[in-house]
């Protein structure tokens, strides 16, 4: 009997040892069929060999450059806080490494466009780490919106929070890029721009700033989609919650955890096609139990051996930093801002 072929694989390898690397995205790599998680690194190199046995990863590397320098990575993942996405990423592309970068890419769109003449210099994929945009709730969503399901589409309301006012904490610290609307806001920009497939013409949007760390604690923000209008609050010192609803002439549809999406339970959506206060015309859509970070990996990695399209390109990147922007304009102006075209 012939031995079954092992599937090809990217080698990857992870910068940093932040939590969200070693609880939630390296164990959903290694679960992945193209996937291969072959080092880590740490400018600790105690810390890196302790994750890199814990998590079963061959090698451990004492500093970023060591792992870029290692012949056996093809790709790299990158959790480092925000400030440093742009550095890295361009140095991994340039040692000859596909990125895939957690979000947001950049610390304002035009840092991100950098990485535009990154990517067409080297030749290296370079994406943003939206995991959101892979799971079936948000597919499912897309093409009900895109089917007329929810008759014509005229408003997206989200909200998204969390409580933490640790002033060590990365999300607290301005310098490295913290605050509400660029940890946890750009999901909401993000999914209001997929389920729209457009640009918003202009937005508006207000802060409250932390007077101890200097980052926005709350933020609200509209998202004008020619008259077409997604509103959002994010907060990081609030109750945690999330949720979305998306609305149309004929029916509202509502995640119930868009963005946190538990990957051991299945995810549940409602549709209302009635209007019934009460509730009694709403259908419940329940999805198939999936990792979303391991979806993620499968793609891009897929994408990087075919030589295929990526789902979401760089340059959904850059347009998410142009909105981003705008909204950070706005909350100091107090005026509508128009967002500027991604190229």
């Amino acid at each position: 009997m012939l031995a079954r072929q092992k599937p090809p694989v990217v080698r990857w390898g992870v910068l940093g040892v932040a939590r969200i690397a070693t609880a939630k995205v390296i164990p959903a790599m290694q679960r992945a069929c193209h996937c291969e998680v072959v080092a880590i690194a740490s400018r600790d190199g105690a810390r890196a060999e302790a994750s890199a046995a814990a998590l079963g990863i061959p090698r451990a590397h004492g500093s970023y450059e060591a792992l870029l320098a290692d012949p056996g990575v093809d790709a790299v993942y990158i959790p480092l806080p925000n400030h440093l996405h742009v550095s890295w990423t361009t140095r991994a592309a340039e040692a000859g490494k596909h990125v895939l970068c957690e979000k947001p890419i950049a610390l304002n769109a035009g840092e991100a466009r950098t990485l535009l003449e990154v990517r067409n210099r080297t030749g290296m994929r370079i994406q943003e780490a939206f995991m959101i945009r892979r799971h079936p709730q948000w597919l499912r969503a897309r093409t009900l919106v895109d089917a007329g399901g929810l008759g014509d589409l005229r408003a997206m309301s989200g909200f998204f929070s969390y409580n933490n006012d640790d002033a060590s904490n990365v999300r607290n610290v301005a310098a490295f890029g913290g605050g509400a609307l660029l940890d946890i806001g750009c999901y909401l920009v993000n999914t209001a721009r997929f389920i729209f497939d457009a640009e918003p013409a202009r937005v508006s949007g207000v802060s409250d700033i932390d007077p101890r760390f200097g980052v926005d604690r709350l933020t609200s923000m509209i998202l004008d989609f020619d008259g077409r209008h997604a509103i959002g609050t994010c907060g990081t010192q609030v109750q945690y919650y999330q949720r979305i609803q998306i609305v149309g002439t004929e029916g509202r549809l509502e995640l119930e955890i868009p963005f946190n999406a538990p990957a051991d339970r299945p995810c549940r959506l409602t549709l209302d096609r009635t209007g019934d206060v009460h509730g009694s015309g709403i259908e419940t859509i329940v999805l198939d139990t999936c990792n979303q970070y391991t979806l993620q990996a499968e793609e891009l990695s897929r994408a990087i051996l075919d030589c295929s399209p990526q789902s979401a390109p760089l340059e959904d990147a850059v347009a998410n930093m142009e909105c981003i922007d705008a909204l950070a304009r706005s909350s100091r102006t107090g005026q509508w801002e128009p967002v500027k075209p991604a190229r």
